[in-house]
């Protein structure tokens, strides 16, 4: 009698279920780029595309803007508000950006680690160096660079929510930003919006697997060793 092929690699989708079981640690997926570079557009794709993620929602100061909603894009908060939680140890990060201050609420980020879940954190270069400072092991980090800058100015030209001297400043601030390229785990050039989002997918793919994010991956092993084959 012919032997049959384990049910496991027949299969995939029970794959993807033990791989599932195997407890492990969930990392904070950082993504930063210049305004108009596309990381809002492939974080939301992200966040469409992958059930396992969530969206770290950021504390600001700045003015709501027509197309966001509150608790969904940013919590608005006043300066007041803002400085009362920076001062409570309730942020693990927070930043000024173009005048504006910008923070991630701690509570809910290490809840979600420690549960295994994934936390998308759509960030600056500046508040990505505060996560790094205080949680380096549980960060992947990427920085999303234009095609050129040329066509920076018309992104941001055709997203037609900021005032012509709002998209000078954010151009001139850009390459303050992009100077910051080098700090970044991965580096990803968007002169295509599909093509950079799979690249991202990749990445997030390659970073779950590692050894050191999956703790129960110890007891798995020890279980193998310990199975009879009789």
């Amino acid at each position: 009698m012919v032997a049959k092929e384990p049910l496991i690699a027949k299969d995939p989708t029970i794959a993807r279920d033990l791989g599932s079981r195997i407890r492990r640690r969930g990392l904070m997926l950082v993504l930063s780029s210049p305004s108009g570079a596309g990381k809002s557009t492939i974080a939301r794709n992200l966040l469409e595309s992958d059930g396992s993620l969530e969206l770290s929602v950021s504390v600001t100061t700045r003015p709501r803007r027509g197309s966001e909603i509150e608790g969904v894009h940013y919590h608005f908060r006043t300066m007041r508000e803002f400085e009362r939680l920076r001062d409570s140890d309730a942020l693990l990060e927070w930043a000024e950006v173009h005048g504006n201050c910008y923070a991630t609420p701690r509570e809910p980020a290490e809840l979600a680690l420690a549960q295994g879940r994934d936390m998308l954190f759509d960030i600056d270069w500046q508040g990505a160096q505060q996560l790094k400072e205080k949680m380096r092991a549980d960060i992947v980090s990427i920085f999303i660079l234009p095609p050129s800058m040329k066509e920076l100015k018309a992104r941001l030209k055709r997203r037609a929510e900021d005032q012509e001297q709002v998209i000078e400043t954010r151009l001139k601030n850009a390459r303050n930003e992009i100077e910051h390229w080098k700090e970044y785990d991965f580096v990803i050039v968007n002169d295509d919006l599909d093509r950079a989002f799979a690249e991202v997918r990749g990445i997030v793919t390659a970073e779950r697997l590692r050894r050191d994010r999956r703790p129960g991956l110890f007891d798995f092993v020890s279980g193998l060793l310990d199975e009879k084959t009789e």
